[in-house]
């Protein structure tokens, strides 16, 4: 296996991890989720499949593809852990509460679902973009 899947596999487990994480706050602890949750899910989601199918064919050119939805995914968890961080700012979006709201914090409140979508989607985006900028390296 070359080096290009290796980085592709990772991407991919990472996104299936966020995936299978998301949907187990919410149908298996019954967490509703907020507006802002519900955008990253759209754009975590697709990329399961997206760098699946990428690490299979060895398609080092996805990140034309996987980038833009990962790109704005770290820009939402950002803007979503932001909010959590400086709740007097006003940033209610509604469903299931305040997206300021910490419903389910972790590791004594260092971890919070947003925050773990942002360390999701920021892992996701390294490895494009080491991939993006030098996918004759990884081929060897």
């Amino acid at each position: 296996m070359n080096r290009t899947r290796i980085l592709l596999a990772g991407a991919t487990v990472v996104a299936l991890v966020a995936t299978t994480g998301s949907l187990f706050f919410s149908l298996g602890l019954g967490l509703q989720p907020c507006e802002l949750c519900w955008y990253q899910r759209i754009l975590m989601y697709p990329l399961v499949v997206v760098l699946g199918v990428a690490t299979l064919d060895g398609d080092d050119r996805v990140w034309r593809t996987a980038l833009p939805l990962s790109t704005a995914g770290t820009i939402v968890a950002a803007y979503h852990s932001y909010l959590q961080v400086n709740p007097d700012i006003g940033g209610v979006c509604g469903v299931g509460g305040g997206c300021a709201a910490i419903l389910y914090p972790m590791v004594r409140g260092l971890l919070t679902i947003p925050r773990l979508s942002l360390v999701a989607f920021l892992l996701i985006t390294a490895g494009l973009l080491v991939l993006r900028q030098r996918p004759a390296v990884l081929t060897r």
